[in-house]
């Protein structure tokens, strides 16, 4: 450890990644095999990112259980992203599925097993066999903790490969010099609150998603958008923050998942009066149509008085015609969950769902390596250089408007491993690191040092709750002109607040209380992205409904949407509709 010249510890490596999930933890590993020094910070113990908590499984065309192939795959998520998907990424990330998925099954991830041994895979909504046929079975499943599986695999392969982790470190922000070149972070280690400078050639964010924005939702506590914060306060701009995908089926009131595999095999929705209503809302795909046509068509019956329980505020997902070895066998954590947080066992009853919000589909925008790429003039775009982002906290975008389930931990795979590749590339190119200036690292020291100030107003828990209640009340399933433009004008006012808040009135502060506080700010900021696009955005397409634009618009809305913080000032650039090798798939009504 060497000690900077103004007093900070500091440590260099040849790449930064920040957030030791699936999408950090792949790329690390990716990077240590080529012998590049990696450093890992992540602000909880690795094994406790939220890749832990993915159920349902990792889709590849491996044809196991139903005749399949990587183009059907590729048609579905073209169609399932509402043709906001960029194609040629979508391609690129199907192709790769199968491979990745034996690499990862030769790295120890335990899937289960058909009776011939092979991978077993799962049906899931909306997978199609032959372009939009019959259902396919295409997600390869560990039980209904598949994340689990392949994080834990993971991270024992990183420390066999000797990367070295920063556990319980908070990323404040990233350090970039005058050429725009990012040079690393600034991080502060939460127990003893103490910032440390982190010098590498390459940085990488794959700090998640921001769940935390929606009161009820199914993200750990930690997924609050740190990284796309991050980017934001750097001049980046955020891309396609509209499109927050809402889990149909979370335990009503709670949030907690219950898995698509549990609808995958063989459950399904029912309103109150024991109708399978799904049928009248997709005829063909019924409870494993995408999830933004479930998430609406849950919303719609409740809305029209079809709802379950006392307040007929929720619809039930039934599990308790199954053979309750399938249940034991295939779904052992969504019936742990069930009974820990619905009370209720599914063998006997059904479980109370309703939408929760689930994944971020917009993020930082990235190229198909993993390279933050933002607009120049005319139409073209450049990498900024030295920084990279994958996963959820990018958007490459293979998830354009809605994400098919299955396809999350495969994007946190494909893409960790290709920015991995292109980080080694940049890295053989750039043998000596750039020189790391007094005021880089001031500017970012100015945003830590606003919160060692207690201002007299509110508490951060209080605004961080008036926040998620007023996301989930102004921009949730559905959408409208006038009560967006009063939830942006509520979240701009949060934002004012958030100026005075205090950290609280003891004469010591926890660090985490400040750690709470930047990550309020990075929620705020985010949650004004999102509102200002989501009201600009005059269509309804896959998770963004308006009321009053009920129709997708290809003419006018077929791009993406990027917001920049200075000035809340939005840009928009076309969705590449051209695919590497094969013929595009034009837009057309989406029907399952």
């Amino acid at each position: 450890m060497s000690h900077a010249n103004y007093g900070i510890a500091k440590h260099r490596f040849d790449t930064l990644v920040i957030g030791a999930g699936g999408g950090g933890l792949r790329a690390a590993l990716q990077l240590a095999q080529a012998e590049a020094t990696v450093a890992v910070v992540s602000k909880v113990f690795p094994t406790r990112s939220h890749t832990v908590a993915a159920q349902g499984g990792m889709n590849a065309a491996l044809a196991n259980v139903s005749p399949d192939n990587w183009h059907w795959h590729m048609y579905d998520t073209v169609k399932g992203s509402d043709y906001l998907g960029d194609q040629d990424a979508i391609e690129y990330m199907c192709r790769a599925a199968s491979r990745l998925v034996i690499e990862l099954e030769h790295m120890g991830v335990p899937f289960s097993r058909l009776d011939n041994g092979k991978i077993y895979q799962r049906p899931f909504g909306g997978q199609s066999q032959n372009f939009g046929g019959a259902q396919a079975a295409r997600t390869c499943a560990a039980a209904d903790r598949t994340g689990h599986a392949i994080l834990h695999s993971l991270y024992q392969q990183n420390i066999r490969a000797k990367t070295h982790f920063f556990d319980e470190f908070f990323a404040v922000d990233l350090l970039l010099d005058d050429e725009g070149y990012v040079l690393g972070a600034l991080v502060l280690e939460i127990e003893t609150g103490e910032p440390l400078i982190i010098e590498a050639k390459t940085t990488l964010l794959a700090t998640g998603g921001v769940g935390q924005l929606f009161r009820t939702n199914t993200n750990a506590a930690i997924n609050t958008g740190d990284g796309m914060g991050m980017a934001l306060r750097a001049g980046i701009p955020v891309q396609d923050m509209e499109f927050f995908q809402f889990h149909p089926t979370g335990i009503a009131g709670k949030g907690m998942l219950m898995s698509e595999g549990a609808r995958g095999e063989g459950g399904y929705l029912i309103n109150k009066d024991g109708e399978r209503f799904m049928e009248r809302y997709a005829p063909q795909a019924k409870d494993l149509a995408s999830r933004d046509v479930v998430s609406r068509a849950i919303a719609t019956e409740v809305r029209e008085g079809r709802g379950c329980g006392e307040k007929g505020d929720y619809v039930l997902l039934k599990l308790d015609h199954l053979d309750p070895e399938v249940i034991m066998k295939r779904l052992p954590g969504i019936r742990d969950m069930a009974m820990t947080f619905a009370h209720v066992d599914p063998i006997e009853k059904p479980i109370p769902v309703f939408p929760t919000a689930h994944y971020t589909m917009g993020g930082i925008p990235t190229d198909r390596f993993g390279q933050v790429v933002v607009p120049v003039n005319q139409g073209t775009a450049e990498p900024v250089p030295g920084l990279y982002a994958v996963g959820e906290c990018a958007c490459v975008s293979v998830h354009g408007a809605n994400r098919l389930g299955g396809n999350s931990l495969l994007d946190i795979v494909v893409f960790g491993r290709a920015a991995g590749n292109k980080i080694t590339e940049y890295l053989g190119e750039s043998r000596y690191h750039r020189p790391m200036g007094r005021q880089y690292v001031d500017k970012a020291l100015g945003h830590l040092a606003r919160w060692d100030k207690r201002g007299k107003g509110e508490s951060i828990g209080a605004l961080r709750d008036a926040l998620q209640r007023t996301m989930e009340h102004y921009c949730g399933v559905f959408r409208i002109e006038n009560v967006l433009a009063e939830g942006l004008a509520k979240v701009l006012e949060i934002e004012k607040r958030l100026e005075d808040a205090r950290l609280q009135d003891h004469s010591k502060i926890f660090n985490t209380a400040r750690i709470e506080a930047l990550e309020l700010e990075n929620l705020v900021s985010l949650a004004v992205a999102t509102v200002t696009s989501a009201l600009a955005r005059q269509e309804s397409r896959g998770a963004h409904t308006r009321i009053d634009y009920p129709d997708r618009d290809d003419e006018r809305w077929l791009k993406h949407t990027l917001f920049y913080r200075d000035g809340r000032r939005l840009d928009y650039k076309p969705v590449t509709t051209k695919p590497l090798t094969v013929d595009s798939f034009p837009p057309k009504p989406r029907v399952y």
